[in-house]
C-alpha cells in the first residue's frame, strides 16, 4: 500500500530536541514512547510504530472492508488520522487498541460512504441470541470459507466478531475500542455467530458449494 509515513513531519518545536537525542532507540522503545516521541517532534517515530503494527492492521482492514482496495484506502485514512491525532491519545489503553479502533472506524466510514454499492438481505430481527457469550464457533479453525462468510454479516457484527473471536480481545476491550457498550458487543457477536453458523451449514449441504 503506498503510504510513506516517514514523509510526514510531526512538529518542529524546540522541545523536540528531547526525543531527537542519539540515545533514543526507536526500535527498542515501547509503543507509548514512540507515540510520545512523535507528538514531541520525532519525524521517524511514527514510521517505526506503523511498521511494527502494519501486518496486523492490514489484516484487520481486509477483514472489515469489502474489497482489498477499500481496505488499502481505509488503512491509509486511518494512519493519517492517527498521525494527526496522536496528541489526543490519553494513555488509558494500549496503543495497539487505539490503532485498532481508528482502523475499524475508517473502514466503517468508507462502507457507509459506499453503501449504495452493497446489498445485504439478512435481517437482525430474524435471528435470536444464544445465551452463551461464546459458542463452539469461536473455537473453529478460521478457514478461507469462514473468512468469506464474514462478509455476509452487517459491518457492525463483523467488526465485533473480528475483535472478539479472531483477535481474542475481551468483550470489555472490544467495547472500549469500538466505542459501544459491552452488551452491544455481546449482542453483535451472538447474532453474528448465529448467522455464520447458518451460512456454513447451508454451504455444507450438497449442491450449495460453488
Amino acid at each position: 500500500m503506498p503510504f510513506d509515513v516517514d514523509g510526514y513531519a510531526g512538529g518542529t518545536s524546540e522541545s523536540s530536541t528531547v526525543v531527537r537525542r542519539r540515545s533514543f532507540d526507536r526500535e527498542a522503545a515501547t509503543d507509548q514512547e514512540l507515540l510520545a516521541a512523535h507528538v514531541a517532534g520525532d519525524r521517524h517515530a511514527f514510521g517505526v510504530l506503523f511498521r511494527r503494527h502494519y501486518d496486523r492492521l492490514w489484516q484487520l482492514a481486509l477483514r472489515t472492508s469489502y474489497t482489498p482496495e477499500d481496505a488499502a484506502d481505509s488503512l491509509q485514512d486511518a494512519l493519517l488520522s492517527a498521525h494527526r491525532k496522536a496528541g489526543t491519545f490519553r494513555g488509558d489503553a494500549e496503543v495497539s487498541s487505539w490503532l485498532h479502533r481508528i482502523v475499524v472506524n475508517a473502514c466503517l466510514d468508507r462502507i457507509r460512504r459506499n453503501k449504495s454499492r452493497y446489498s445485504l438481505s439478512l435481517s437482525d430481527e430474524a435471528v435470536g441470541e444464544p445465551a452463551a457469550e461464546r459458542d463452539d464457533f469461536a473455537d473453529l479453525e478460521m478457514s478461507m470459507v469462514v473468512d468469506a462468510a464474514l462478509f455476509t454479516l452487517p459491518p457492525e457484527q463483523r467488526t465485533a466478531l473480528v475483535a472478539v473471536d479472531l483477535e481474542r480481545y475481551t468483550v470489555a476491550e472490544a467495547a472500549a475500542m469500538l466505542g459501544v457498550a459491552e452488551g452491544t458487543i455481546k449482542s453483535r457477536c451472538a447474532r453474528g455467530r448465529e448467522r455464520l453458523k447458518q451460512h456454513l451449514e447451508f454451504l455444507r449441504e450438497p449442491g450449495n458449494r460453488t
